[in-house]
C-alpha cells in the first residue's frame, strides 16, 4: 500500500507542475457510474493518460448546477446503488494502487445529510485530498464551527464570470488547494467555443491570491485545452469524459477514457511557461 505523503497531494502536483513549467489536467468524473468497481479502474487508466488531478463527483438526485451529461451520470450512479460509504471504499481501492490526488465534488445536501465533520474526517481517512462543495458560500464557514472543521482537506472555491472583483477577495481567502474559475455561466456541459474572457477573468483572480487557479465548464476538445492552458494552471474536463463513459460498451469504458483524455493531457502538456 502507498505510503502516507508527507504533504497533501494537492499542493504536491501543482508544485511539481510549477517546477516543470506546465499546466496541470484535471479530469471528473462521476463516482459509481457505471459502478464503483469500473470508477476504480477508470480512475487508474486516468492517471496513466497524465491526468494531475482526480475529480470524484458525488452522486446527488439533485445535482442543479450540472448539465444533462452528468444529471444522467449521477442518475445511473444512485440506481447501480452508490453511496457515499460505498465511495470511500471505492476511494481505499484506489489509494492502494494511485497517490493521484483525488477531490470529492459534492453538493452541500450529501455532505450535511452524512455530517459536516463526519464527511470530511471519513473523506480524508480514507485518502481524498481536497473538497468542492457547489453549494456552500464561503462565508458560512466563520459562522458555523462545524463547517470549519476540515481534517486536513483542501477546500477549493469556485468563482465564476459573474463574481464581482470585491467578491473574489472574500472568495480567494476561505480557499486552499486551487481556485477553480468556472469559464461560464450556466450549467457543466460540452460548448463549442470557449468564452472570451477567460484570460482576463484568471488575471484579475491572480490579483487576489497566489493559489493556483484551475479553469473548466465547457472544454471538450485538444485545441480548447491548449488554449485555456495558456492562462491558467490546470485545465477541468468533465462532461466530455464522463460522456466518452455513458457511450461506451461494458468492459470498454477505460480504453474509450484513455483514447479521449490523452490528446487532451498532451495538448496541455504543449503549453509551456517561465519556472521559479
Amino acid at each position: 500500500m502507498p505510503s502516507e505523503p508527507t504533504t497533501n497531494r494537492i499542493d504536491a502536483a501543482f508544485h511539481r507542475l510549477q517546477a516543470a513549467g506546465t499546466p496541470g489536467f484535471i479530469a471528473y468524473v462521476t463516482g459509481g457510474d457505471p459502478n464503483l468497481e469500473a470508477t476504480v479502474e477508470i480512475a487508474l487508466a486516468l492517471e496513466k493518460s497524465g491526468c494531475d488531478i482526480l475529480e470524484l463527483g458525488v452522486p446527488f438526485s439533485d445535482p442543479l448546477a450540472d448539465g444533462a451529461t452528468i444529471q444522467a451520470a449521477a442518475g445511473r450512479a444512485l440506481a447501480a446503488g452508490t453511496t457515499i460509504e460505498g465511495l470511500f471504499d471505492c476511494l481505499r481501492k484506489i489509494r492502494t494502487m494511485s497517490e493521484i490526488p483525488v477531490v470529492l465534488f459534492t453538493y452541500l445536501n450529501p455532505v450535511y445529510a452524512y455530517g459536516f465533520e463526519r464527511f470530511h474526517a471519513a473523506a480524508a481517512a480514507a485518502g481524498a485530498d481536497g473538497v468542492l462543495i457547489l453549494d456552500l458560500p464561503p462565508d458560512e464557514a466563520p459562522l458555523n464551527a462545524e463547517l470549519s472543521v476540515t481534517h486536513g482537506l483542501r477546500m477549493i472555491q469556485l468563482i465564476a464570470p459573474t463574481t464581482p472583483t470585491t467578491r473574489m477577495a472574500t472568495i480567494a481567502k476561505s480557499a486552499s488547494g486551487f481556485i477553480y474559475y468556472v469559464s461560464r455561466e450556466g450549467v457543466t456541459g460540452e460548448q463549442s467555443t470557449l468564452s472570451d474572457s477567460i484570460a482576463s477573468q484568471v488575471a484579475e483572480i491572480r490579483r487576489h491570491t497566489a493559489l493556483p487557479i484551475a479553469v473548466g465548464f465547457g472544454i471538450s476538445t485538444a485545441a480548447q485545452a491548449a488554449e485555456v492552458a495558456i492562462s491558467a494552471d490546470a485545465v477541468v474536463v468533465g462532461s466530455a469524459i464522463v460522456r466518452k463513459i455513458a457511450e461506451s460498451a461494458p468492459g470498454s469504458h477505460v480504453q474509450a477514457v484513455t483514447d479521449f483524455v490523452t490528446p487532451l493531457v498532451e495538448a496541455t502538456r504543449s503549453v509551456t511557461r517561465a519556472t521559479n
